[in-house]
């Protein structure tokens, strides 16, 4: 029988004396008295397993760390853009130094952080011009303008928002815009094959534009007016919006970036969409065709050779103020020109639809359309008939008294006087609203500006020195001041020698006798008005009318003495 070979016993191997070998250990056999699993094989899986386990439990714990760090700023920056939505929350991420908390994670691994904190650093942009400073000052531009040509969709979008958000509040920012190169940038993404991009850059190009006449050159040598172009035929209707609001921001500063707008084409394409029934688009449409209008003659033809009338005018009854109000500012552009351009709109029944839009309009909303009316009346007698013939004159009075500030009163006041100023018919068509007694008024009141003071007294002047229209000139004998008085005694003196009619109603209303009030001084303008009243009485009426007549008359009755 073999011996056993127990731990320790021996030095030597153990012998097998059957077979004269020494026989091999089982390894697979625990000593006696040994616990369960502590087998030489036992204890080299325990010792694997628990290594394994222990890397698993490592490597976990380090992917736990790392996710949970994910977690958090993911977290933070989307609390940040919520919080930026928030007026009242403004001041204290400001104070809580959050822009430099943001810009490192612009360059974040995750995608959606990046997003968002591009998001919230628009949001807080956009709130006022102090942190939009804040974001040029910490050197946050160049990183989104080499984003917009590096990065996804969703970051071009986010990174657009905030260069436009930076852009708006001042020309000085929008030039910081400028000169990170982002124009490059932006009109790269207009040929982005994403609409939303595209919009996105289209909105910050027309927040750069729409400042002054320098910037928005810039932007026409970025190559992006072709560009904004395309982007008007697009499908996407806020795209279409978009770009038409930047054409109308660069066309507006001069007759020069206003015509690189026309020879690419934007007439046409802005004509064709006058009608659809998007409001929005509509506002944008009518805002750049009447910018392009203002500039020149040349201009305003080419958008009435467009073919937009007369189908716009149905506009004027749009039930939104802003498509009323631009398309007749455009109309006050087209017609300012020339008498023939405003021939035109007579002719198509423009100046009708604008008095019926007065009508129904209140505010500043009427502003372009009484302002229409003057430029239409201003160029000659036949188009201020035109505009009497419409019943302009009327409507005009009502804005003059429902209307509340001090610029409109004073638009309309100047309105009325390129209507009244051309003959004694057009002056009497005026005079018949009574309208005269209100200028008056505008032009006495303490209260009202230079400016309406101004316009109302040269309103009054210029239709008084055409007025023939006795009934409407006798109110103002009561109340003017000499400076106006002597123009309403100086039509008296033209119509009385020649009206018999006018003599005798002028002498029952009292006027003869509020004339012989009035002190002039020799040798004046005035005295002699009255002297040529005066001669169309016999001498004892006007002496009869005359103050202290009656005390003379006393007095002779006092010191008559009987026969």
């Amino acid at each position: 029988m073999a011996s056993v070979f127990m731990v320790g016993e021996s030095s030597n191997p153990p012998f097998c004396s059957s077979t004269g070998r020494t026989p091999r250990l089982r390894c697979d056999v625990p000593p006696e008295g040994s616990p369960p699993g502590c087998g030489p094989d036992h204890s080299a899986d325990g010792r694997s397993d628990s290594r394994k386990t222990l890397r698993l439990q490592r490597r976990h714990g380090r992917g736990r760390v790392f996710e949970q760090y994910q977690k958090e700023r993911l977290k933070f920056v989307q609390t940040v853009a919520d919080f930026a939505t928030r007026p009242q929350n403004i001041e204290a991420l400001q104070n809580a130094g959050v822009m430099s908390l943001l810009r490192p994670l612009l360059l974040d691994a995750v995608p959606t952080i990046q997003q968002t904190a591009a998001l919230a650093l628009g949001r807080l942009a956009n709130y006022n011009d102090d942190l939009a400073e804040a974001v040029v000052k910490g050197d946050i531009l160049p990183q989104l303008v080499y984003s917009l040509a590096e990065q996804n969709r969703f970051y071009k979008k986010a990174a657009a928002f905030v260069l436009r958000a930076v852009a708006k509040h001042s020309p000085e920012l929008a030039q910081a815009v400028v000169d990170c190169g982002a124009l490059d940038a932006l009109v790269l993404s207009l040929e982005e094959f994403d609409p939303g991009v595209k919009e996105a850059a289209a909105w910050a190009l027309g927040y750069i534009a729409r400042h002054n006449d320098s910037l928005a050159q810039a932007v026409v040598d970025a190559g992006a007016v072709p560009l904004l172009v395309l982007c008007l035929q697009e499908p996407e209707i806020a795209l279409k919006r978009v770009s038409a609001s930047t054409l109308s921001d660069i066309s507006k500063h001069s007759p020069e970036l206003a015509q690189t707008v026309v020879d690419t084409g934007a007439i046409a394409h802005l004509a064709q969409m006058s009608l659809n029934p998007d409001t929005k688009l509509k506002r944008h449409v009518f805002s750049a065709l009447g910018q392009i209008s203002k500039h020149s003659v040349d201009l305003a033809e080419m958008v009435v050779e467009a073919e937009i009338f007369p189908a716009v005018l149905v506009c004027l009854k749009d039930p939104d103020e802003y498509v009323r109000k631009n398309i007749s500012t455009m109309m006050r552009e087209i017609t300012k020109h020339t008498p023939e351009l405003s021939q035109m709109i007579v002719n198509v029944g423009g100046v009708a639809a604008v008095i019926d839009y007065l009508g129904n309009s209140r505010g500043n909303v009427r502003l372009p359309g009484i302002m229409m009316l003057g430029y239409v009346a201003a160029h000659s007698e036949n188009l201020a008939m035109a505009v009497i013939v419409s019943k302009g004159v009327p409507q005009l009075a009502i804005c003059l008294v429902e209307e509340t500030e001090d610029h409109m009163k004073a638009a309309t006041a100047w309105t009325l006087g390129q209507i009244g100023h051309h003959t004694p018919e057009h002056a009497r068509a005026v005079a018949m609203s009574n309208v005269l007694p209100k200028l008056l008024s505008l032009y006495l009141d303490t209260q009202s500006s230079g400016d309406l003071q101004v316009k109302a007294k040269k309103a009054l002047k210029s239709i008084l020195q055409k007025c023939t229209y006795l009934p409407a000139l006798e109110p103002l004998l009561y109340e003017a001041p000499s400076n106006v008085l002597k123009h309403v005694i100086c039509q008296f003196s033209k119509v009385l020698p020649h009206d018999s009619k006018a003599r005798r109603l002028f002498v029952t209303s009292g006027g003869l006798k509020k004339v012989q009030e009035i002190k002039a001084e020799p040798g004046s303008a005035l005295l002699e008005y009255i002297n040529t009243i005066n001669t169309c009485y016999p001498e004892e009426i006007v002496r009869y009318y005359s103050p202290g007549y009656s005390d003379a008359l006393l007095e002779r009755l006092e010191n008559y003495q009987p026969v």
